[in-house]
């Protein structure tokens, strides 16, 4: 499991817009990572939306924004563009992502268990080290939070 102090793992991910993104290569600015468990259903579009509002004081402070979920990139492609989310999504659907930031959660939907996204955002600084993590996330207010985090490494 990541923890504060550690470096962005070497990733690369499908990414909307045709690219991959690999994570390393972020490195000279802060990158906000956030995990959702699906596109367009409420909580995953008002998080989004959040991020998406909030986007230019975002890149103001010197931070790129990325969501990623298990979904297709077909999938991401329809969902950034029917919300006009102005960051790239990354699709994760073999998990690799998921398991190398810990947030695959057993969850229990109607009696079902299913293993599905624990919604959880990563910060990291310019250097590519984890500054900061919100497991668990409630999304009212989040990307507020995280911007503001973001903010404060500038200080």
């Amino acid at each position: 499991m990541l923890s504060p102090g550690q470096a962005i793992p070497d990733l690369t991910l499908p990414a909307t817009g045709g690219n991959s993104i690999r994570l390393r290569d972020l490195k000279g600015r802060h990158v906000v990572l956030y995990f959702y468990p699906k596109d367009n259903t409420p909580g995953c579009t008002t998080e989004g939306q959040d991020f998406r509002d909030l986007h230019a004081r975002f890149r103001q402070a010197g931070a790129e924004v990325f969501g990623i979920s298990r979904d297709s990139l077909k999938s991401h492609e329809n969902f950034k563009a029917k919300h006009g989310f102005p960051f790239e999504l990354l699709a994760d659907t073999d998990e690799t992502a998921c398991r190398a930031f810990d947030v695959i959660r057993e969850k229990n939907m109607y009696g079902r268990i299913s293993l599905g996204i624990e919604r959880s955002t990563f910060l990291f600084d310019r250097e590519g080290i984890l500054c900061q993590e919100w497991r668990k996330v409630k999304v009212a207010g989040h990307a507020a939070q995280v911007l503001d985090a973001v903010q404060a490494l500038n200080d």
